[in-house]
């Protein structure tokens, strides 16, 4: 590039940077020998300059060019020592995208070339490949992050006490929507188009949780994988958005986003995966942290450099004990937060980020950074609270301040109403917050989010319709996926016609969307469980881009319009009970002077649990009465085969009785309400009484 003038610039910030007069690029190598900032034509296809960076102070290869403005396609070559054995990976003939980069342009094309090893060769990694990456990988593009008017743009910022959260995967949503032109299918503009934000405000949910956004790719660098990942949980980047996402190429479409759902009333949560990245293990791809120095950006095993430390999984966990590597974290938070302006995150197997000398640690600094920081404290933090290392399992032992996704909410409440035994004494917990994993260090009751289905595993309507997984789609032999699920077909696999076992699954999914919504903690639903979306059994389609994943607006029937008007009933209802405004746990304490507890457990006889009660294993039954101002909140619950009569407790005989909800639409004894009164609970319902 012409015209240009060169110097030394600075070390900080990371990334490149136009101040209005020029780019100041910086990048961290603490082991590199010399480095080199490539330029590239506006699609990243010819390399026209090449600048061999002055200095390197602290570890930060610096250097400015003066004239250089946003739109600047650019990448690096990083030299040093290829040796595998010692966990030194440099190849200068690997074309490298910033780890700071906003936006890339061009697409990456499985080559030969984007390996640092020789991929023929029998030694496999320990071998160099002099193939030159750049024709075959995407490119870096310098923006200007101040280029845009939010106008007066605010977040919604709601209370987790207000807090529904709907996780959606932004592609499947919106790619087969009859309401959007096909170049805004499958992106933000889609997202943000106000046939989505009018279906979403409908629902009455609070926040989207989007699956991965950042920058990703595939799985074919893995042995054993010949398709993709369209879930996105193999992020190469963490500040450059997904460009399959853009229908035009403009990072702005996600500011555009972002304001439309505020100005709605709706919260934009990421899901994001800093646990490791799209790099993989040692036979992968050498596309970015590998290349830039991969003795500091990975874990390696200390007693063979040559392989990772992997409690993620997906191949090497990322090195976050590093300080610059928990710097490139923090920064890429604090950039979705203060330029794109999301409400939060919820982390990928957030347990490998907090783990401190191979151990998971509350003294980690993954943790101790985030805590201390004023811009992260503002938004919600969301902790999938384990990994697959040891020790990895840490429901309930993040710090205050974190909700976590608590997947033994998921498994009792399934187990529950399958009609297993033994679950009574475990859902009153998970009922009421799950005090036993966080009712510690001052924690609130919506610590937990609670949730039946989410992206991984069976849908709602899967969930009651396949006894057992169906992946053979994927490729891999029926292997992939849990097989744990919890799940009972109601007497047929699959679809069937069969109108007994078509109620049946019915009467169970409206039940488990009630649990759900009548469970103290902040619950999460899957998009599509609204309205009984099916993956035809397929309980792990991170591969499938099609039609199992698709939402097919087109084809929602007259009776999934009904389980969506259903859903919104839910949501209205549990916005308008007062007792979801807590914030602290139970006691089963006596709060007035006729002998009310905040909350007690009843049986169909009309008397409190006892502790014999509790160990029952065939009981499947329970109700909960909790305290609300002046009057009082019934909630029954009913997994039985049969209709249970149900004694209404007696020391609630004055008062105005009112059925606020009959999952199963059959309960007809609405004129028995009343203390003392019995009254026929339907199979597979729940119901909620409202006493004043």
């Amino acid at each position: 590039m012409s015209g240009l003038k060169v110097s030394n610039g600075r070390p900080y910030p990371l990334g490149a940077t136009y101040d209005g007069k020029g780019v100041n690029f910086a990048l961290f190598s603490a082991h590199a020998t010399k480095v080199e900032l490539c330029l590239f034509n506006q699609s990243g296809s010819e390399e026209i300059s090449r600048y061999t960076i002055p200095s390197s102070e602290n570890n930060i290869w610096h250097i400015y060019l003066e004239g250089a403005k946003p739109g600047t396609v650019y990448g690096y070559r990083v030299y040093g020592p290829y040796n595998p054995l010692m966990g030194q990976r440099f190849n200068h003939n690997k074309l490298l995208i910033d780890p700071y980069g906003r936006k890339l342009v061009g697409t990456l094309i499985w080559n030969k070339a984007i390996f640092g090893y020789d991929v023929d060769s029998p030694d496999k990694d320990l071998s160099f490949s002099e193939l030159d990456s750049a024709p075959y990988v995407p490119k870096s593009v310098v923006v200007d992050d101040n280029d845009y008017d939010w106008e007066d743009d605010a977040s919604p910022n709601y209370d987790l006490s207000s807090s529904i959260i709907y996780e959606t995967h932004l592609r499947g949503a919106t790619k087969l929507s009859p309401f959007l032109p096909d170049s805004k299918r499958g992106t933000f503009a889609g997202f943000s188009d106000d046939s989505t934000i009018n279906y979403l405000k409908h629902l009455g949910v609070t926040a989207v949780e989007f699956l991965p956004i950042h920058a990703f790719f595939g799985n074919r660098h893995k042995r054993g994988y010949v398709i993709d990942n369209y879930w996105g949980y193999e992020s190469f980047s963490f500040f450059a958005p997904e460009q399959s996402y853009l229908s035009g190429g403009d990072i702005s479409e996600i500011r555009d986003m972002v304001k439309k759902m505020h100005a709605h009333g709706l919260e934009v949560i990421l899901d994001v995966v800093y646990n490791h990245t799209g790099e993989g293990n040692q036979l992968g791809p050498t596309l970015c942290y590998r290349g830039i120095d991969n003795q500091s950006y990975y874990i390696l095993n200390s007693e063979n450099k040559r392989y990772y430390v992997d409690t993620t999984g997906c191949g090497a966990s990322f090195n976050l004990q590093n300080h610059i590597v928990l710097k490139l974290v923090m920064d890429s938070l604090r950039y979705w937060v203060e330029k794109m302006h999301v409400d939060g995150f919820r982390f990928d197997l957030a347990t490998t980020l907090c783990r401190r000398n191979g151990n998971y640690s509350q003294d980690s600094g993954f943790l101790y950074a985030v805590s201390q920081d004023e811009v992260l404290q503002k938004v919600k933090l969301i902790a999938e609270p384990w990994d697959v290392g040891f020790g990895g399992y840490q429901v309930g032992n993040f710090l205050p301040g974190w909700v976590e996704w608590n997947d033994k909410y998921r498994d009792n409440v399934r187990r529950f109403w399958k009609g297993d035994q033994y679950q009574i004494a475990e859902l009153a917990s998970r009922l009421t917050g799950s005090s036993d994993l966080f009712n510690h260090n001052n924690r609130s009751i919506f610590s937990s989010v609670n949730f039946v289905t989410a992206h991984d595993g069976f849908t709602l309507y899967d969930l009651v319709s396949y006894n057992g997984k169906h992946n053979s789609a994927n490729g891999e032999d029926n292997r992939d996926g849990n097989n744990s699920n919890w799940s009972w077909n109601s007497g047929a696999e699959g679809e069937t016609d069969s109108r007994l076992v078509r109620i049946n699954r019915r009467d169970r999914a409206k039940a488990m969307l009630a649990t759900l919504m009548l469970s103290f903690g902040t619950p999460m639903v899957v998009f599509g469980d609204e309205f009984y979306r099916t993956q035809m059994g397929n309980n792990n389609p991170y591969c499938q881009d099609n039609a199992i994943t698709w939402v097919t607006w087109e084809g929602i029937s007259a009776e999934q319009k009904q389980l969506i008007s259903y859903f919104r009933k839910l949501v209205r209802l549990r916005k308008k009970l007062d007792i979801f405004k807590r914030n602290m746990f139970f006691t089963g304490a006596v709060v007035d002077n006729k002998g009310h507890k905040d909350l007690a457990w009843y049986k169909e006889d009309g008397k409190e649990f006892g502790s014999s009660d509790w160990h029952d294993g065939n009981r499947h039954s329970i109700s909960y009465l909790v305290k609300d101002g002046d009057g009082f909140v019934l909630a029954i619950f009913n997994a039985n085969y049969h209709e249970v009569q149900w004694k209404l407790p007696s020391n609630l005989i004055r008062g105005k009785w009112r059925l606020l909800l009959d999952s199963s639409g059959r309960f007809s004894e609405v004129e028995k309400l009343g203390g003392g009164r019995v009254i026929s609970v339907p199979s597979w319902s729940v119901i909620l009484i409202d006493i004043r």
